[in-house]
């Protein structure tokens, strides 16, 4: 028997809106409450694999999800521009484009002075689950310089680096390409070769030698340190510290002595009455200096004079003695 077609119109539209609740659930689960919410929009380019990463993905600051990702493509569909075609490289990048909420981070005054700072977007992914994210970051601006695109971004562009299983990975193929080019044969020869060296060094080369002279040498050692007499020694050695003892405790008995004690506040007293008289011996000199000085000067006067008479006597005596005038020069005859 049909049923009535009052209930199957029902049914369908039952159904229909069922579809619709669906629909909006969904749309509400993507946006997850945006709607009426404020967001700026950015964009990246990878140069990497984003495979599950979807639109969606949430955008996390450290951990805390910040905004979605609303828009996955490719740069060759997104910027098909001819400055845009020459450049291979850039073509093969991946345009992400994400939403930030104005709610959820401070206002960003500068974009420009933080992506000079190091603010950089990557691929990460979360813990066992393997949620993958775009995560946003302070990193080393050195180390991660923003790369140059032909074209004029839609967005306003983060600089994007390479994710972290991307460094590993290419960490990893640098290291094997490095092994590859290694000659391995070439190091075991060489290897085997310095093994064969030192063992002949060992059993007949220098090494044997010196390790022969060192055996001999420590055996001449032994046989000396058995014939020396360290009984004898020690007890030399013994007596010289008694003997040191003694001597020392002679000094300090002599030092303890009264004669000493006595002597010894003696000497300040013995020093000044030097001082004084050092000081009196030169005062003594100084005044016989000032006497002595005119007679030193009458003295030389003297002298002076007993030269001049002793020269007058040499040239003429009989002028000196006598009185006479010195006779006339003689004159040649005409």
């Amino acid at each position: 028997m049909a049923k009535p077609p009052n209930t199957l119109f029902l049914r369908i539209g039952m159904l229909a809106l069922s579809a619709i609740a669906l629909a909006v659930g969904f749309i509400l689960y993507l946006t997850a409450g945006q709607f009426g919410t404020k967001s700026d929009y950015f964009e990246t380019y990878v140069g990497e694999s984003i495979v599950g990463l979807d639109v969606g993905a949430s955008v996390r600051f450290r951990g805390v999800q910040i905004g979605r990702v609303t828009e996955i493509s490719l740069a060759a569909a997104v910027y098909d521009v001819p400055e845009a075609r020459a450049n291979r490289a850039a073509m093969q990048l991946v345009v992400i484009r994400f939403a930030v909420e104005r709610t959820r981070v401070a206002r960003i005054a500068s974009l420009e002075d933080m992506i000079a700072a190091g603010l950089r977007t990557r691929i990460a992914s979360q813990g066992i689950t393997g949620v993958t994210y775009l995560e946003i970051d302070i990193l080393d601006p050195r180390r991660y310089p923003p790369i140059q695109v032909p074209w004029k971004p839609r967005y306003d562009h983060v600089p994007a680096v390479p994710s972290t299983i991307t460094q590993v990975t290419s960490a990893a193929e640098q290291i094997l390409r490095r092994l590859e080019a290694l000659d391995i044969e070439s190091l075991v020869n060489n290897a085997a070769g310095l093994m064969a060296d030192l063992r002949r060094q060992v059993n007949d080369g220098e090494v044997a030698i010196a390790l022969r002279e060192a055996s001999e040498t420590l055996t001449e050692l032994r046989a000396e340190i058995r014939k020396a007499r360290f009984e004898d020694t020690a007890a030399e050695l013994r007596d010289a510290i008694h003997h040191l003892g003694e001597a020392g405790r002679s000094t300090q008995e002599l030092m303890s002595s009264r004669e000493v004690r006595d002597a010894l506040v003696r000497i300040p007293a013995a020093v000044t009455a030097l001082e004084q008289t050092l000081r009196t011996a030169r005062g003594t000199t100084a005044d016989l200096q000032a006497d002595l000085s005119p007679l030193m000067r009458d003295l030389r006067s003297s002298v002076a004079n007993l030269r001049d008479t002793t020269e007058a006597l040499r040239r003429n005596p009989s002028q000196t003695l006598l009185g006479a005038p010195p006779p006339p020069p003689n004159r040649e005859r005409r």
